[in-house]
């Protein structure tokens, strides 16, 4: 599957779903008789929020939202929603959930359009976070993992499309 790419497995398969079920219970926890409307931005973290949610014991809805700032392995800089909500968020519980945060300038963005809908809590969950990269203003509620900044693919990351479906984290090795 990566005969293309030279990589290096970074988080395996029994460690993502290890940390998934602590965040679950995280969550849990912290709106225990509560409904939570999950965000799940696209596409890439769609593996990482069907796997979350099964570890989420409270009544949960799901949205997606789109946004693009990425071609190939670099950041364009420029945040555009390419697709939106289909529900109101007013006055509801959101958990935005991303593959990975790295600047986080797509991040400040997409919490700032979702801030002006209103919603009652409004909190972050990144499978993976670059810190070192970081220029964002807003605060990480869940962080699965924290890595160096390096450019990583599987589990929902891909690289121009493709290898959305390895089902771990690889670092793509550059020559």
């Amino acid at each position: 599957m990566l005969e293309k790419l030279k990589t290096r497995t970074l988080i395996d398969e029994a460690t993502l779903q290890a940390r998934i079920t602590e965040l679950g219970k995280k969550i849990t926890a912290d709106f225990r008789g509560e409904t939570v409307t999950i965000i799940g931005v696209l596409k890439g973290s769609f593996i990482f929020l069907a796997d979350l949610v099964r570890k989420i014991d409270l009544s949960t809805r799901i949205e997606f939202i789109g946004v693009s700032s990425y071609h190939g392995t670099e950041s364009t800089g420029h945040v555009r929603i390419t697709q939106d909500l289909t529900t109101e968020v007013k006055g509801k519980n959101i958990i935005v959930v991303e593959d990975i945060v790295d600047t986080g300038l797509t991040m400040d963005y997409l919490i700032n359009t979702l801030r002006v809908r209103e919603p009652k809590a409004l909190k972050i969950c990144t499978l993976l976070s670059k810190p070192e990269a970081h220029m964002m203003k807003t605060q990480l509620d869940y962080i699965g993992f924290e890595i160096s900044n390096e450019f990583v693919i599987g589990y929902g990351l891909d690289l121009d499309g493709e290898y959305r479906n390895v089902p771990y984290i690889a670092q793509v090795i550059s020559d």
